[in-house]
């Protein structure tokens, strides 16, 4: 249970960490953040919905730029598109760049922060938020996510990780291997990050290690 002292934790910050726990505290411990083509095009997208509004269509009331919350999880921010049914049963749809083929991992993060609006949308209407669903903006196609009690879960662990690095103020180590590889390389704050300076002083010490007489490198039988 978050400390009703503190300040809550943006939707967005989930999204973040799931993708990458530094990237997350240069953005939210240390107020950082540089444009890329991805960060810009991402922007793009999110330029109509991000204007606050209301619509009807076929029976539907969408509303773009909805304040969400959650008191309980301490957690606060906007959805892109909720849509209500005749029966006012909210419905979230986050909005995305590219195309709905994505790596399953980074398409997993998406997912965190489309639950994370679900729960929201639960504590603040008082109804169930049994799915939603992804929109990429480059095939004009929606990926319907199911809210299942494992997404659920995920949300309030990240959401604790976060408020952990918040009070510790200490910024999370860079990813490494193959992770790393995939995910760094379309970072715009990877110049800020400098995810490359830590492996390099790993391999320093590891090559130190070799030519000091007391370090225990291990033998060959």
């Amino acid at each position: 249970m978050p400390d009703p002292e503190e300040d809550p934790i943006p939707l967005s910050a989930i999204q973040h960490w799931a993708y990458c726990p530094r990237q997350c505290g240069l953005i939210h411990l240390e107020q950082a953040f540089d444009d890329n083509v991805h960060t810009l095009r991402g922007q793009a997208v999110h330029k109509r919905v991000d204007q606050p509004g209301v619509e009807t269509a076929k029976g539907v009331r969408v509303e773009h730029a909805l304040p969400l919350w959650h008191d309980g999880l301490g957690l606060i921010g906007k959805a892109d598109v909720v849509e209500f049914d005749g029966a006012g049963q909210p419905y979230p749809v986050e909005y995305k760049h590219g195309s709905r083929h994505k790596a399953a991992d980074i398409a997993a993060c998406d997912d965190l922060q489309l639950a994370a609006q679900a729960l929201c949308l639960e504590a603040m209407f008082g109804r169930g938020v049994p799915e939603g669903a992804i929109y990429y903006a480059s095939s004009k196609r929606r990926r319907v996510v199911p809210i299942h009690q494992d997404l659920r879960d995920q949300v309030m662990q990240v959401a604790d990780a976060v408020r952990g690095m918040l009070q510790s103020q200490k910024l999370p180590p860079p990813l490494t291997g193959a992770q790393a590889t995939q995910r760094c390389r379309g970072c715009s704050l990877r110049d800020r990050c400098q995810p490359e300076a830590g492996q390099a002083t790993v391999l320093q010490r590891a090559t130190r290690a070799l030519f000091d007489p007391d370090a225990d490198v291990g033998t060959q039988e």
